[in-house]
């Protein structure tokens, strides 16, 4: 029997090289998404150093073009066989302003990426989940997706979106086997840009390693049918529950 497949849209080298290693070791064959070979070489080098059996393959596409995201998992599938595991980590640029101050171009921008990359990611692997009963689909998503912001509503608006579109999926399609999960990151996640971001203030205690988070996610999909999360939060012990 040939290895399942575990797709990741956003391998970087953050959570992304995180969740790879994770499902490679677990004997996961990876296909590792990004709109460059570079974004992912961070996440294929450790991968296969933590599994060398595993087979990853890098394919191209633009989260803000839904057309690429579907051509890529398509290739997947026709190269590598039926998707078992997608995980949609990819995200819109984190740019600050008020919401008066957003323009057309930028709304429009982070609503491709967030909500409407993250269905064609999902309209091309479901169908054939539904057809065999299973498979697992995780949407990466923040605190923002729960509320609004004056200074980042671009950011809380595409996370709104990806929280409803993963409510939507898993109400219309948990009941043919497919596990449909919303994770919401209530944390800074230990990876370079934040601890640059940090400087002096850096201490590991106050930031989620992307390590540990992965682990919740291969946890999440291990779940039983009659006890399944599609929704679930994650944050360091030191997080004060911002929500």
């Amino acid at each position: 029997m040939s290895p399942a497949v575990c797709a990741i849209v956003g391998a970087g080298e953050g959570l992304g090289r995180a969740l790879a290693v994770k499902f490679a070791s677990k004997g996961f064959d990876l296909a590792l998404i990004s709109r460059s070979e570079a974004n992912s070489t961070a996440a294929m080098k450790a991968a296969k150093d933590g599994n060398s059996a595993s087979d990853v393959r890098f394919y191209s596409a633009d989260a803000t073009e839904a057309e690429t995201i579907a051509a890529a998992l398509s290739a997947v599938r026709h190269d590598m066989g039926e998707i078992d595991i997608l995980i949609y980590n990819a995200r819109g640029d984190f740019t600050a302003c008020e919401p008066l101050e957003m323009s057309y171009d930028a709304l429009e921008d982070v609503f491709r990426v967030e909500v409407v990359g993250a269905f064609a990611a999902a309209k091309t692997v479901l169908p054939a989940m539904i057809r065999r009963s299973r498979g697992t689909v995780f949407f990466s998503s923040a605190t923002a997706a729960y509320r609004g912001s004056r200074t980042h509503p671009l950011y809380a608006i595409g996370k709104f979106g990806l929280r409803a579109l993963s409510q939507s999926l898993t109400k219309a399609y948990a009941r043919d086997g497919v596990h449909i999960v919303h994770v919401r990151l209530d944390c800074d996640l230990d990876v370079p840009v934040m601890r640059e971001l940090y400087g002096d203030r850096y201490d590991p205690e106050q930031l989620a390693s992307p390590d540990e988070v992965a682990e919740s996610y291969w946890l999440t999909h291990l779940q039983p049918r009659s006890a399944w999360s599609n929704e679930i939060e994650l944050r360091p012990y030191t997080e004060v529950w911002t929500c």
